[in-house]
């Protein structure tokens, strides 16, 4: 049995009386609507809304839990904590929990960002390691995640297809990258995406990982250079209906 664990995920818990306020005014998706059973996709991005941590967060009672890259997670536990000043806010690792996957297991969410990714939970960890097979899944429904697919400061957080995989609220209220986020939105100036292309028809320019297990090259590219016919459903709608207004 291949297990559905995720070994290549980490969970923080956020606790504390200030836990929700704290990291509503940092993230991109609303922290204070956010309930049990139902996981939001987000990230913490540069005061420029560049990208440099993306991770899922549920609801557990009254703290959250991060669903984080578990080889980021205690950067991204050192960040925050940069954030928290005096909050009444406690930032620790989960150990009792990991995070699960499965294409069949329709008593599970379904992971925020897209459907067709399969259900997620949070539950102990079981004996199997599932990472090599969502990875694949996942790149092959054209997703990226991780500072390895989407940097750190590099990428705008809208260049990842952030707004077309349920990673951003626009009517929240304020957080860092806040400004420019809103801007690009409303103005319609996604001009890049992140996209896989086959390797043998990488652009060394336009690269930010290759991936030679998959075959694929994950690329930044300008989005009138992009042919919908080669994207995935989800993001060709996107980027037809962009070109349409």
């Amino acid at each position: 049995m291949t297990g559905t664990t995720l070994r290549d995920r980490a969970i923080l818990r956020i606790s504390g009386e200030e836990a929700k306020p704290f990291l509503q005014g940092l993230l991109t998706r609303d922290v204070m609507t956010l309930t049990e059973g139902y996981p939001r996709w987000t990230g913490l991005l540069t005061p420029q809304g560049k990208a440099l941590f993306d991770f899922i967060l549920w609801a557990d009672g009254e703290d959250i839990l991060i669903d984080c890259e578990g080889g980021q997670a205690d950067a991204l536990a050192r960040r925050l904590t940069l954030y928290r000043l005096r909050r009444k806010v406690v930032i620790a690792h989960d150990e009792l929990r990991a995070v699960h996957w499965s294409l069949g297991a329709g008593d599970r969410p379904f992971d925020p960002r897209l459907p067709a990714l399969g259900h997620r939970w949070l539950a102990p960890a079981d004996a199997g390691d599932a990472s090599a097979a969502f990875r694949a899944h996942r790149l092959s429904l054209g997703i990226f995640e991780g500072v390895a697919e989407l940097g750190q400061d590099q990428i705008l957080w809208l260049e990842t297809n952030a707004e077309e995989l349920n990673g951003v609220d626009y009517d929240k209220g304020c957080y860092v990258g806040q400004e420019n986020t809103a801007r690009m939105h409303y103005r319609n100036k996604v001009s890049r995406r992140l996209v896989a292309v086959p390797l043998a028809q990488a652009d060394e320019k336009r690269q930010r990982a290759a991936l030679p297990d998959l075959g694929l090259s994950v690329e930044l590219r300008r989005v009138e250079t992009l042919d919908p016919a080669t994207l995935p459903a989800w993001l060709a709608t996107a980027v037809e209906g962009q070109a349409a207004e």
